[in-house]
């Protein structure tokens, strides 16, 4: 009997039809879809409730069923999180899993061509070619990148085959991209990666702080909670563009690029400075005051206006709005995040919260908002830079907690954590890793200055992916390609930017021979011959059991969810909730003062600016700054291209937009074709001459596989996240 067969023979003896609210008959068809259909939990007609699988906001879609299969969808008017409202993304949900170029059977390379094979062969290609690089050249040979797009019980597994079954050391994944400066900041400030909010604050606030995030766009159901918001609330804008949120904002802070931590330092001067600080709070809840408010007197507002552009009369009314305001929020996500400095920016916001106590209260508090529809679940359990439950693998009584649980030997477990994302990168680079797995994530499009991205990827022995399409820029480069099926193909549940935890269900057949991600990983690790290990991961609502007891006695322990049903009957449950509490529809964390440091104190953290890496100047005399385009795009548009509808909703060609004075003094012409040139490489796009980019700095959407061509290779040395949003480029006219 071949391993395929006894994979399969495995699965579908252990595999456990469970009933819900989708079940009116169960259909297992083994032969022409495979192992990704069974079980089916397809009512022939109906309408389900399941979280969208984009964006972090985690809204709640209404998916209708016909003959079933899901036909259509409606937002849900129950959900807390978006109240009936769905923006372009999610009203086209559906639409990326009848694409054309979908990944429907596993593909091998075989000289240049890439060759249909069975799951059989597959998986054992994995094995062996894997495991001879292991054998070659150590454990530190081969290492994976996981992602932000698939479920946490998904996520949990692959990690825990990765470093428990295979033995590697080194895995990260894509919320590198987005959340590790946030994940590093509240670590450190409050002793556990824990964002503090509810949605609710939005609607709770006097003043919302809102830092190089587009909310308009990149989070529009955000966007329309601040709009719901009844105090008439005042909205900073902190942000170098005049935003399509600037523009709706009571002030906007059009600040010099990347002056954003001068900024934070001198409005937190001020409020010392005024009298300004909740003093009993910070007394009481807090480290390290006395050597933040030293820190701060080089501050000036003098010095802070001259570095921020902001005038000194502003700055004061700014800090006094913040200082004086019962109910103050802060929120930032990727203006932040992807900058050369972001760790101690985010914690300088932090530190705003904690001089005026605003955090814990309703309407207040220090938010992250994550991107990525699962980077929060991410965070916790893919088992990258922590180990499973927000646990370290420096820890001893961690490694000894974790093996226990999951009844494997303490010594599968690595004692040292994982090189990050870019370190991986320079392992492949320089030889030391030979082996590489990449799941529903397309770096060859999104990692930074992309440009040596194939012909780093070409130093590798063996490159596989797993995704839902065999043409993404990295698939394209594999030498072998995993079809997985998509949201909405499969179950288990995702992790919102509040900590909720809502439900994925499986409402459509995955096309051809593609299988879930869940269901892949345990046929490796059954090739692998290491089933035993995981003998209670039969199904994704196993691995949910699982992960409760991970989580016990942890800041986000979740002991009181009892299943899949229950998030569903609740409308999603924010985590934390230990066994024997009962869930609240909107809840906050740190509501009676404490943190989850030691001493449960937060602290102060702060440093002095860092050196600009690569200021315009010379031949590169302008700054390019990144962001979201359009609320119809989406990272790298492999989903979001799919919809016909979406991309009439976004520009067809990548641009540039330009200040008119700089436009003036470099001879560029709105529509006309431009030349955009760094140090890494160049691009042609569409020149866009608008006010709303300020003069010495241009613009280009960050969802366009050309603009990665040309930024920066530099990580925040804490967090080691990108520096997307900042490097030196020249423009120039492309001759008719």
């Amino acid at each position: 009997m071949s391993l395929y067969q006894k994979a399969v023979d495995l699965f579908q003896s252990r595999v456990r039809v469970h009933d819900g609210p989708l079940t009116s008959q169960l259909v297992r068809t083994p032969g022409k879809f495979g192992l990704g259909q069974v079980p089916d939990r397809v009512a022939p007609d109906a309408t389900t409730a399941m979280v969208c699988g984009f964006c972090s906001t985690g809204c709640s879609l209404n998916v209708h069923l016909r003959d079933g299969e899901a036909s259509n969808l409606t937002p849900n008017f129950d959900y807390p999180v978006n109240l009936g409202m769905a923006c372009p993304k999610g009203w086209e949900a559906l639409a990326p899993l009848a694409a054309t170029d979908r990944a429907t059977e596993p593909l091998l390379r075989v000289g240049e061509e890439m060759t249909e094979v069975s799951w059989e062969q597959a998986a054992e290609v994995f094995t062996s070619r894997m495991k001879a690089i292991l054998q070659t050249h150590g454990p530190e040979s081969v290492a994976f990148l996981s992602t932000g797009q698939i479920c946490t019980e998904e996520m949990a597994f692959l990690g825990a085959f990765a470093k428990f079954g295979m033995g590697l050391v080194h895995g990260d994944g894509n919320t590198r991209q987005c959340m590790a400066t946030a994940v590093r900041a509240y670590k450190e400030s409050f002793g556990f990666d824990a964002p503090p909010f509810s949605y609710a604050d939005f609607e709770q606030s006097d003043v919302i702080v809102l830092v190089g995030s587009n909310l308009c766009i990149a989070h529009p159901i955000m966007w329309q909670r601040i709009l719901r918001n009844p105090r008439s609330p005042e909205i900073i804008v902190v942000d170098p563009r005049r935003t399509e949120t600037a523009m709706q904002a009571t002030t906007h802070l059009a600040i010099s690029p990347k002056s954003d931590l001068i900024l934070f330092y001198g409005l937190a001067r001020l409020i010392v400075e005024r009298g300004l600080v909740e003093e009993d709070f910070v007394a009481a809840h807090t480290n390290g005051f006395e050597g933040f408010r030293d820190h701060l007197a080089s501050f000036t507002s003098e010095f802070t206006e001259r570095e921020t552009g902001i005038a000194a009369e502003e700055l004061i009314r700014i800090a006094e709005l913040i200082g004086s305001g019962k109910r103050v929020s802060f929120w930032w996500t990727m203006g932040v995040n992807q900058g050369w400095e972001a760790t101690r920016t985010a914690q300088a916001i932090i530190n705003l919260a904690l001089l005026t106590g605003n955090i814990g209260k309703p309407g207040t508090g220090a938010n992250s908002i994550t991107g990525q529809c699962n980077a929060m679940g991410s965070r916790l359990f893919s088992n990258t830079s922590n180990l499973l439950g927000g646990h370290e693998f420096t820890n001893p009584e961690h490694r000894t907690k974790v093996a226990k649980i999951l009844d494997i030997p303490v010594e599968s477990i690595p004692d040292q954590n994982s090189l990050a994302y870019d370190q991986i990168l320079e392992g492949v680079k320089a030889g030391r890793i030979k082996g590489l797995w990449v799941i529903a994530t397309n770096p060859a499009h999104s990692w930074i200055g992309r440009q040596e991205f194939s012909s780093v990827l070409a130093e590798l022995d063996f490159l596989v992916v797993q995704d839902m399409y065999h043409s993404t820029e990295t698939a394209r480069l594999a030498d072998l390609v995993l079809p997985a099926a998509g949201w909405g193909e499969k179950e288990g549940t995702l992790i919102n930017s509040e900590r909720r935890f809502g439900v994925v269900k499986k409402v459509s057949r995955a096309p051809g021979r593609a299988l879930t991600d869940f269901n892949i990983i345990r046929l490796l690790a059954t090739t692998w011959g290491c089933c035993e290990m995981f003998r209670r991961w039969k199904t994704p609502s196993d691995v949910f059991q699982i992960m409760k007891e991970l989580s016990a006695e942890q800041p986000c322990d979740f002991g009181g969810i009892e299943d899949f049903d229950h998030i569903d009957r609740e409308g999603g449950i924010q985590w934390p909730l230990p066994k024997g509490q009962s869930p609240e529809k909107e809840r906050r964390l740190f509501h009676e003062g404490a943190f989850y440091t030691p001493d449960a104190r937060a602290r102060f953290l702060y440093e002095s600016p860092a050196a600009d890496p690569e200021p315009p100047g010379g031949e590169y005399p302008l700054r390019l700054l990144t962001g979201r385009g359009s609320s119809a795009q989406w990272h790298t548009q492999t989903r979001t291209g799919k919809s016909g509808v979406l991309r009439n909703l976004s520009p067809a060609y990548n641009y540039l937009e330009i200040h008119p004075l700089d436009a003036l003094k470099y001879g560029i012409e709105s529509g006309r074709e431009v030349k955009v040139a760094s140090l890494r490489g160049s691009v042609t796009v569409q020149a866009f001459v608008t006010p709303t980019v300020p003069e010495g700095a241009v613009f280009m959407p960050m969802h366009e596989e050309t603009t990665n061509r040309l930024t920066l290779n530099f990580v925040d040395p804490y967090s080691r996240q990108p520096s997307y949003k900042s490097c030196a480029v020249a423009v120039a006219m492309v001759e008719k």
